[in-house]
């Protein structure tokens, strides 16, 4: 009785600790150049991404349109806020752009565990572009 009640408090232990980490989009995922790789968490009920890896390390934001920011290291920097989910899409949010230092409006959509196609536009969805991302880890 004794390893029964073990074994379910075990299991019981193991459903929630793997429970609150549930969502899909969480984890690390690398953009299709492979430059960069974007980890995505939450906060407040909301999903957002922080670029924790680049290929040229050092980088400054040097696009950046508010000079004042324009020496900060583009590693690190948080590119993607303020998602919702909405079934398998995550909307309302916003994607930088280092590169171009421009921000867009931005929605991710999962396509199976392992690709994330992410939209930036302005305006209206169909003026924008999409690239897929693959994940790396969750």
């Amino acid at each position: 009785m004794k390893q029964l009640v073990a074994t379910f408090c075990a299991l019981l232990f193991t459903m929630m600790v793997f429970g609150q980490n549930n969502d899909p989009i969480l984890g690390k995922w690398e953009n299709p150049s492979g430059e960069g790789r974007i980890e995505i968490y939450k906060k407040n009920n909301k999903f957002y991404g922080k670029l924790y890896w680049i290929k040229n390390a050092g980088k400054k934001d040097a696009k950046n349109p508010d000079p004042n920011l324009r020496t900060r290291d583009i590693q690190g920097l948080e590119i993607l806020t303020g998602f919702t989910k909405k079934g398998k899409t995550y909307e309302d949010g916003e994607i930088y752009d280092p590169k171009s230092g421009k921000t867009y409006s931005c929605k991710m959509t999962l396509k199976g565990d392992n690709q994330l196609d992410i939209r930036g536009y302005m305006g209206i969805s169909l003026l924008g572009r999409t690239e897929t991302w693959k994940r790396i880890t969750k």
